[in-house]
């Protein structure tokens, strides 16, 4: 199960979170966010430390491109020009489309992208889910991303810190695989479980593992994770 936390800020938090067993950790760069990463200066002491590290899966283990902790850059449509420069500048791994961007701005950023700037980037496209019908919009986008995440529909993009109704997504009967993500606790362990999709292949982790908006409680995900793996 692939395990992502998503809305990281802080270069000590995310020097420790990356100690974890995770997959992937997430940087949101949309202003509206209380998680917004706001500058790439080195002065920031924000990303740009992270940047320059090679953050592995937990301690111990090698530190080689296929073990390290891949990038997410979260975006709410955004321009494309934007979305590239941040890649670049973050070395991103995967690019989370937000908001409502189409197939061909997609299709348009893949090409401009990949292999110039980063080779195999990979496109995790969010469906915003409140009722059954709304799982149906993955169709827009088969064959042009790696992953989608399914979360809960609000109007805050994202960070809502509520659950959907996982049983809508028996709807969904694409081959391309998911994260879950929507208000997932650390109460939530026997759920995650016990949910099960052919398709379902990890969560996305954020508000409810929070001491304050990008701050993640570092205990709090360690216990919830080993009770998960």
């Amino acid at each position: 199960m692939l395990i992502k936390v998503c809305g990281m800020r802080d270069t000590d938090n995310i020097r420790a979170v990356s100690e974890l067993d995770i997959d992937l950790m997430g940087f949101i760069f949309w202003p509206q966010s209380p998680r917004f990463v706001r500058m790439i200066s080195s002065q920031a002491g924000i990303i740009p430390d992270y940047s320059l590290e090679r953050l592995k899966k937990g301690q111990g283990k090698d530190d080689s491109p296929a073990n390290r902790i891949k990038r997410v850059g979260v975006f709410v449509d955004d321009m494309p020009q934007s979305i590239i420069t941040r890649v670049y500048n973050y070395d991103l791994d995967y690019v989370q489309l937000h908001g409502e961007e189409s197939r061909v701005m997609i299709e348009n950023f893949r090409r401009s992208v990949d292999p110039d700037i980063k080779a195999g980037i990979k496109v995790i496209k969010t469906i915003s889910v409140e009722k059954p019908e709304d799982v149906d919009k993955y169709k827009e986008y088969v064959g042009v991303v790696d992953l989608f995440l399914f979360d809960t529909k609000c109007d805050c993009a994202g960070g809502s810190g509520e659950q959907f109704d996982w049983s809508v997504l028996e709807r969904y009967d694409g081959d391309v695989p998911f994260l879950l993500s929507g208000g997932i606790g650390p109460d939530d362990v026997e759920k995650i479980k016990a949910f099960n999709h052919p398709q379902f292949a990890g969560i996305d982790l954020n508000s409810h593992f929070e001491t304050e908006p990008g701050v993640k409680d570092v205990d709090k995900l360690k216990a919830f994770i080993s009770a998960l793996r």
